[in-house]
This record gives C-alpha cells, structure tokens and sequence, in this order.
C-alpha cells in the first residue's frame, strides 16, 4: 500500500476494527513508518488523529516494528499539535518507556536523547488546553524516565499536585496513584 493509497483508506470516519485490520496490513507489508507518521500531520485533523490511532495500535501489537523509526517519532513529537494525535503520541511513549518493556524498542530508546521529549510532555500537563487523557499518559511516560533523568522525580510530584487540585476524577485518580508510586518506588 502506498502513502496515497493509505491516505485515502483513512479519509472518512473508520472504526476499531478497520483500524485493526489496516494497522495488520500495514506490519505485513512493511509499511514505511515515517510515511505513517507524516500522514499524522495532515492538515485535515481527523485524518491525522486516524493515523496516530493506526500508529498507536501497530506499535501495541508489535513494538518492535518501531525499532528504526523511534528516534524519528522522538524527533516530531513536540510538532504535534493535533489534540487526538497527542493522546495517541503520548500512549506509545507511556508504553515504549514501561520498566517492563524489553525489547528492541527499550535499547534503541536508551540510546536517544529524550530530554525534548521530557520537555515536551511536560508542556502537555502544564498546558491547560490539552485534554486529560493526554495528560495522563504523558504524567505516566514521565514516571517511567524519572530513573533516566532523576529531576523528573524532583519535578512530576509538583505537577501532579496541581493537576489534582482541581482536576478530574480522571486526573485525580491516576495523579494520586502516580504519587503512590513515586513515594512507594524512590530513586
């Protein structure tokens, strides 16, 4: 399938099974994930939000297809600015960054410099237009590279206590668990 071809596939509205389907397509043909990651900047926002949702599934169902394009995807995050594409950006990292992750993908993230993305997760908790869900797994990703750059561990407790104060139930719960963890789990 080429770039177009994709481009076309996801231009109306899909659901969980198609992209199921097209995210199978895609691993088995190899498709250029860079390719999928520009189509995740498409002017048309819905478009872009349905390629970070394939993005995001290819990489829960085989991480380790990533491995060549991870720096790349570090590199774009902090041009991504597409509401529906942050939540989908800030899952994969959440998840490419669990202690539990040992793959390919895990190595070739210790290898990259990921102080921008650090920075730029941040920026979404601080930033009061960014929806919670994004929120959250950025607070979640944060947590998981408190070890690699202890002063996220000095600096994350601070943010979650403002987002608790007045946030939502959802903020609320994972901030407080978030907090358990980071007294339970020290540097």
């Amino acid at each position: 399938m080429t770039r177009d071809e994709l481009t076309q596939k996801i231009a109306n509205t899909i659901g969980k099974l198609k992209v199921l389907e097209l995210s199978r397509i895609l691993t088995e043909q190899q498709f250029d994930l860079r390719d999928l990651i520009e189509i995740t900047f498409h002017a048309d926002k819905p478009l872009g939000f349905r390629a970070a949702w394939l993005l995001e599934n290819m990489f829960l169902k085989d991480p380790e297809v990533f491995t060549n394009n991870l720096e790349y995807l570090i590199e774009r995050l902090p041009q991504v600015t597409n509401p529906g594409c942050q939540r989908h950006y800030a899952k994969i990292l959440m998840h490419a960054t669990e202690e539990k992750e040992q793959s390919s993908v895990k190595q070739k993230l210790n290898s990259i410099d990921l102080e921008p993305a650090v920075e730029q997760l941040f920026d979404w908790m601080i930033d009061p237009k960014v929806k919670i869900a994004v929120k959250v797994f950025a607070g979640w990703a944060l947590f998981n590279l408190r070890h690699r750059y202890p002063w996220v561990a000095d600096e994350l407790p601070a943010q979650l206590e403002f987002l608790t104060r007045n946030g939502t139930a959802a903020i609320q719960s994972a901030g407080k668990k978030m907090t358990k963890e980071l007294r339970s789990k020290p540097l």
